[in-house]
């Protein structure tokens, strides 16, 4: 049995969900609200007139993890629950009481993919080589999110080590909740999954390639890939420390905006978040602007068009909406080399950091894990079976594990030479694409393919990972659905430190459209509404 289903069955046994769905005020005239509707800002005023407490948010959060993840479709999206949580959301409510909250996430449930540090609650990357590993203490942005207020509800499954086919041998498949014979792309697709489902307010991922923005399309919510060095990544399981970065999700605009100043700052023992000092923001959602489109130029870049119809079509009617706003679109191509290359560029850094920079983070955990890859790539050979707890061979992304032991260094010619000339040539392409036609961001499908089957099959080859080889920001925002009920994103690609102009321009879009809905297979639960 999960210790998600365990904690969940003691808390039942508790009494912890009596009187669960039963009013809180007899207010009518107060605006009521689905819970997936809600904001921050919306539950911040439910906080405020009494109508809502921290500890009743989280229980109808555990409701729906019960409901669909649990049982249902069974999205597989949670791996672990805070058996903590409910009491601290107590703790919480009482400190808002006496002194007022620390700030606007106080009392917010966030549920974190599980290759980010928490030291109550395991850290395995989704892979079974790191099974029961506690960290020594909590990652730099987590401390942050904690300090600020914020409840971790969940641990969530994920591309195992953050990369192959969307599941953990930990966890298995992760489904998407529009459609259960989709994928929620990876590689936090168990995050993407969950705050479609609204199994949390807030989510956290990561993104190497597009491990952020591909879950956030495909489940039809916001996100950002922020500009590399703007997060701290200490405590986070490193795939590839020069793409590496951690990423807010949830389903509107004003949460990720919200989500993220929290978290900014200069960080010790992160070298590149010095890239931010006098750069970063700790309030994100002053940038939110209605009208921001009014005076945008958009660049759309058609190379990554013409592999999938529905997909481009969803394109043409958000750029429409953009120009409505008052938007000037252009169109924009990325030079031809550095579409057929950018695959190849990323995995000459990506393969040989993971191989040099894995080892790091394993010397921090206990003496029972492997402390190399070449261990890793030992201790997976003699896991061909199911485990007793339920863990499954994950052959794919092992794999992959041999390819990486067999890569090469971070002394060889072409390492360095990728390192200190490619990816420096790659930044000043777009950003001199940018420059030439005075552009506020370059729009494309983050996706250019609707969501995957889950067993494979589908997908096409995106733009993603141009944003990881500049580490420019990218934004990511609901566009529409395909006619098989899929969901579209549509990027907001911008210069580093751009995130206040992205947020405006998201935001106006976001208000402009409208488009995001709840999935299908996840709907509302009786009796939990927010009353504003």
């Amino acid at each position: 049995m999960s210790t998600a289903r365990c904690v969940w069955r003691t808390m039942l046994l508790l009494g912890l969900f009596t009187g669960l769905y039963a009013p809180i005020t007899n207010n009518l005239s107060a605006q009521m609200l689905g819970l997936s509707e809600a904001t921050i800002e919306d539950i911040n005023a439910a906080f405020n007139s009494g109508t809502l407490t921290s500890e009743r948010l989280v229980e109808l959060y555990l409701a729906r993890i019960q409901a669909y993840d649990q049982d249902g479709p069974r999205l597989n999206a949670v791996l672990w629950l805070n058996d903590q949580a409910l009491e601290t959301a107590r703790i919480l409510d009482e400190e808002r009481r006496l002194s007022g909250p620390r700030s606007p996430l106080h009392g917010i449930p966030v549920a974190l993919k599980d290759n980010i540090d928490t030291a109550d609650m395991p850290t395995t990357a989704g892979s079974l080589l790191l099974a029961g590993s506690l960290p020594p203490d909590d990652a730099f942005i987590v401390e942050r999110l904690r300090n600020a207020g914020a409840i971790v509800l969940a641990k969530l499954n994920m591309s195992e080590l953050a990369s192959g086919v969307t599941m953990s041998s930990v966890g298995g498949f992760i489904r998407n909740p529009h459609d259960t014979e989709r994928s929620p792309a990876g590689s936090s697709g168990g995050t993407g999954a969950a705050i479609a489902a609204a199994f949390a307010q807030l989510g956290i991922g990561t993104d190497t390639g597009g491990s952020v923005r591909g879950p956030t399309t495909a489940n039809g919510i916001a996100g950002l890939k922020p500009t590399h060095g703007l997060l701290s990544r200490d405590g986070i399981v490193p795939l590839a420390l020069s793409f590496d970065m951690a990423g807010p999700m949830a389903r509107h605009v004003y949460d990720v905006a919200a989500m993220l100043g929290v978290m900014t700052g200069i960080d010790p023992e992160d070298a590149a978040t010095s890239k931010s000092a006098d750069r970063f923001e700790t309030n994100y959602t002053q940038f939110l602007d209605v009208s921001a489109l009014g005076d945008a130029r958009i660049g759309v870049a058609r190379d990554v068009l013409g592999q999938d119809t529905e997909v481009d079509w969803i394109l043409e009617a958000s750029l429409e909406a953009m120009r409505a706003e008052g938007a000037t679109v252009v169109d924009v191509y990325f030079p031809q080399w550095l579409l057929d290359i950018k695959g190849d560029w990323y995995t000459t850094i990506r393969w040989r950091e993971f191989r040099a920079q894995i080892p790091e983070y394993l010397a921090t955990i206990g003496p029972e894990y492997p402390k190399t890859l070449k261990e890793m790539v030992e201790r997976s050979m003699e896991i061909t079976s199911l485990t007793p707890e339920g863990g499954t061979p994950n052959p794919t992304r092992w794999s992959l594990l041999r390819q990486e032991e067999e890569s090469g260094t971070l002394d060889d010619h072409e390492y360095i030479a990728m390192k200190n000339y490619g990816l420096p040539m790659v930044q000043s392409i777009v950003a001199g694409l940018m420059d030439a036609q005075n552009l506020d961001a370059i729009v494309y499908p983050t996706s250019p393919t609707r969501p995957s089957l889950v067993n494979g099959g589908g997908g096409g080859v995106s733009a993603t990972n141009i944003a990881n080889l500049t580490g420019f920001p990218d934004l990511i925002v609901p566009g529409g659905f395909t006619s098989d009920q899929l969901p579209v994103g549509i990027s907001f690609l911008g210069r580093p430190f751009s995130e206040p102009r992205l947020f405006g321009l998201g935001y106006a879009f976001e208000q402009a459209t409208k488009v995001r809905r709840d999935p299908k297979m996840t709907p509302p639960l009786l009796g939990e509404e927010i009353r504003r």
